[in-house]
């Protein structure tokens, strides 16, 4: 059986990722691991269906300089969490916002069928909030 393992995202500040995760999405983490030649720490984030995040900081990273961080690009598209009803969409995403995080839409019925939200997490990464 093949699976995802995990996906991993570069950041400026694990710890205050990290955080999020625990926070909003009910994350797991496991002891940070730091390698002290290069600098390198991560933490794998484990979420309750199994699925993983990776959160990756070297201070060689550079960061990729976005205009508007609400603007598309090639690579990285979103993260989606499924977070079981249209209710918990709804109250996550007022949670979210009145916690200062950007809402970019939603909470919506997309086109094909979708009933989501999409919001930053602090790195300006894109999050589909759905059922």
């Amino acid at each position: 059986m093949m699976k995802i393992e995990h996906i991993a995202v570069w950041a400026n500040d694990i710890e205050q990722l990290k955080t999020f995760y625990e926070t909003y999405f009910e994350a797991q983490a496991n002891a940070k691991y730091t390698n002290p030649r290069n600098l390198y720490q991560s933490y794998f984030l484990t979420f309750s269906s199994g699925a993983r995040l990776e959160l990756m900081q070297r201070p060689d990273i550079e960061t990729l300089q976005r205009e508007n961080s609400a603007q598309e690009f090639i690579g990285y598209a979103h993260l989606a969490m499924a977070v079981g009803s249209e209710a918990a969409v709804d109250a996550l995403t007022q949670r979210l916002v009145s916690d200062g995080y950007q809402r970019l839409s939603g909470p919506r019925r997309t086109g094909d069928g979708y009933y989501e939200s999409v919001m930053l997490d602090p790195a300006g990464n894109r999050i589909e909030i759905t059922v």
